[in-house]
C-alpha cells in the first residue's frame, strides 16, 4: 500500500457509519484483512471468511495497525482503549467504504472477468495503464464478495485507472460486484467449461459472466472475444444491459483488435496486430498463445480508457508470469539444469490445454523431456471423466513425453495414455511428490498444473527443496553485461 494517507479517519468513519473507540489516528495508510502481512498504519478489517478476523485483531494491532474495524456484537471482547471503528457488520462496512471510494474516484474503472485468464489480463492491464498514469489494480486474485470491495476501498483518490477482477462459481455472484464497481469498461476474456458442475452448460456460464454488463456506466463499453462461440450472445446481453459500445478482439477479420501474426518463443512472444486503425508489433515478456490473445484485449481496453497505445504495448515487454500461473523456475539437477513451469494455482480444461501448449513450445535440452504433472480438474460434474480423457489430444499434439497423474479424475487420462508416456499415477499429490522429484534429469521441462483442491503447489515446492535454484535468464543477462562492462 502507499505510504500516503489512503483515507482520513473522518471520511472512513462517515462512509461506514462507524462508532469510534480509543486513540484513533487521523488517517490510515492502507487496508488489510490479514494480520500476518499488515503494515504499520493500516486499518485491519475483521471480516469472517474461512476464519473470523476478530480472533486476529490483537495480532494486527501488535503489528502496529492504526486501527481495527470490528462488529458491534464483538466489541466487548476488546478493552476500551483499543483503537476501533465499530460497525454493525464488518463486510457490509467494507462494501460501504468501497462505494465511497467509487464515488470519490475520477479513475477510469475497468472490470475484468472470464472463465480463464482473468488475473493475467488484470496484471497486463496494470502494466499497460501504468505507463500512462497512476494505476490501481486488485491484488492477487481478490475477485469475490470480499475481494472486490477490498480492492475498491484500497483505490487511491488520485488514481487515473482502476482495474478490478471479478470472479464467480455460481450465477448471481458477479451482479452485485459490478454494481458496486460501476466499471466504464467490462472485459470478458473467454468462456470455457469452468465450474461446469454448478452450471451444466457453457451457455449458462456465459450468462453468468455477462452479469458484469449490469454495472457498466452509461456510455461505457464491453470488450469481448470475437473468436468464441458465445460472442454473439454476449454482445446481445451487453446491448440488453444498455452497454453503449461493444469492442471485439481476436483473429476474426472483423475484430477491432485483430491478431495478424505471432511468434511464440521459449521466454516471450512477439505479436503483430491491428488495434482499431493502428498496426503495431510488440513483445510480451512471457510465453503462451493465451497471453497473445489476451494482449489484444488489453490494448483495446487501454485505448478505450484513453491511454497511449504505443506506451501500453511497449509496457507488455515487462510482463512476467507469476507463481502458480506459468512462472518459470530454473533448477540445478545432476548434469545440468531443468525448468519447472509453475501452473499450480488452478485448473480447468481450457487452462490445462493452454498450459500443455506452453509446455510444448518450451525448449528442452539434448536429452531432455517435456513432462506434465497434472492434478484433478474439479467442479466439472458428470462430464469430468470425459474432459480428463480428452486431455490426451493436447498431450500428444504438444509432444509431451511423460505424464504424471494425480487424483481419481486424472486416472481417466492415465488410462488413455500410451504406456510410453506414463510417468506415475497416485491418488493424491503427497503420494506423487517423490516420483516426480526422482524422475527429473538435465534438460527436462516439467509443468505442474491442477485445481486448487488437488494441492499441486506443494509438488513445485518439493522440487525447489530437492534441487537448488539456478540463476534466471534475467540474472544471467545481468551477470553477462556486468562481466563485459
Amino acid at each position: 500500500m502507499t505510504s500516503a494517507a489512503l483515507w482520513t479517519l473522518e471520511a472512513m468513519a462517515d462512509a461506514m457509519g462507524a462508532e469510534r473507540q480509543g486513540a484513533l489516528p487521523a488517517s490510515i495508510r492502507g487496508i488489510s484483512i490479514d494480520s500476518r502481512t499488515i503494515a504499520p498504519g493500516e486499518a485491519f478489517f475483521a471480516i469472517a471468511d474461512r476464519r473470523d478476523g476478530h480472533d486476529f485483531v490483537s495480532a494486527a494491532l501488535a503489528a502496529h495497525a492504526g486501527l481495527a474495524v470490528v462488529a458491534a456484537e464483538r466489541r466487548t471482547q476488546f478493552a476500551d482503549d483499543v483503537p476501533l471503528l465499530v460497525v454493525p457488520d464488518v463486510l457490509a462496512g467494507l462494501r460501504a467504504l468501497a462505494a465511497a471510494a467509487r464515488a470519490r474516484t475520477t479513475a477510469k474503472v475497468i472490470g475484468v472477468t472470464g472463465s480463464v485468464g482473468k488475473t493475467g489480463t488484470k496484471e497486463a492491464l496494470r502494466l499497460a495503464l501504468s505507463s500512462d498514469g497512476k494505476t490501481h489494480a486488485s491484488a492477487a486474485s481478490y475477485n469475490n464478495h470480499w475481494g472486490v470491495p477490498l480492492s475498491l476501498a484500497r483505490c487511491p483518490a488520485d488514481a487515473r485507472y482502476a482495474v478490478l477482477e471479478m470472479g464467480m462459481n455460481h450465477a448471481g455472484e458477479i451482479a452485485p460486484l459490478t454494481r458496486l464497481a460501476r466499471p466504464h469498461i467490462a472485459l470478458i476474456t473467454t468462456i470455457a467449461p469452468v465450474h461446469l458442475e454448478f452450471f451444466g452448460s457453457l451457455a449458462k456460464i456465459a450468462a453468468a459472466k455477462a452479469e458484469i454488463f449490469l454495472g457498466v456506466e452509461p456510455g461505457g463499453a464491453a470488450v469481448l472475444n470475437r473468436d468464441i462461440a458465445q460472442f454473439a450472445e454476449l454482445k446481445r446481453r451487453a446491448a440488453a444491459a444498455g452497454v453503449a459500445r461493444v469492442v471485439s478482439f481476436g483473429e476474426h477479420a472483423k475484430a477491432h483488435a485483430r491478431l495478424l501474426k505471432y511468434a511464440l518463443q521459449p521466454h516471450c512472444s512477439t505479436v503483430a496486430a491491428r488495434i482499431f486503425d493502428t498496426e503495431l508489433t510488440y513483445k510480451i515478456g512471457a510465453p503462451g498463445r493465451h497471453l497473445v490473445d489476451n494482449s489484444l484485449a488489453v490494448l483495446a481496453t487501454a485505448v478505450l480508457a484513453g491511454a497511449d497505445l504505443a506506451l501500453a504495448a511497449l509496457a507488455l515487454t515487462a510482463f512476467k508470469a507469476v507463481a502458480g500461473r506459468g512462472a518459470p523456475i530454473e533448477i540445478e539437477v545432476s548434469g545440468g539444469q531443468a525448468l519447472v513451469i509453475d501452473e499450480s494455482y488452478n485448473a480447468n480444461p481450457a487452462s490445462v490445454a493452454a498450459a500443455l501448449a506452453l509446455l510444448g513450445q518450451a525448449k528442452i535440452g539434448p536429452r531432455g523431456r517435456r513432462i506434465a504433472v497434472l492434478g484433478d480438474m474439479l467442479e466439472l460434474g458428470a462430464k469430468g471423466p470425459a474432459l480428463h480423457r480428452a486431455l490426451l489430444k493436447p498431450v500428444i499434439d504438444n509432444a509431451v513425453d511423460l505424464v504424471f497423474c494425480c487424483g481419481p479424475l486424472m486416472r481417466h487420462l492415465w488410462q488413455a495414455l500410451p504406456p510410453s508416456r506414463r510417468g506415475s499415477c497416485a491418488q493424491d499429490a503427497v503420494a506423487l511428490e517423490a516420483h516426480v522429484v526422482a524422475a527429473l534429469r538435465a534438460g527436462d521441462v516439467v509443468m505442474v498444473k491442477g485445481s486448487l483442491g488437488s494441492r499441486m503447489g506443494p509438488i513445485v515446492k518439493a522440487l525447489q527443496r530437492a534441487y537448488p535454484q539456478a540463476p534466471s535468464v534475467d540474472d544471467r543477462s545481468r551477470e553477462s553485461a556486468a562481466a563485459q562492462g
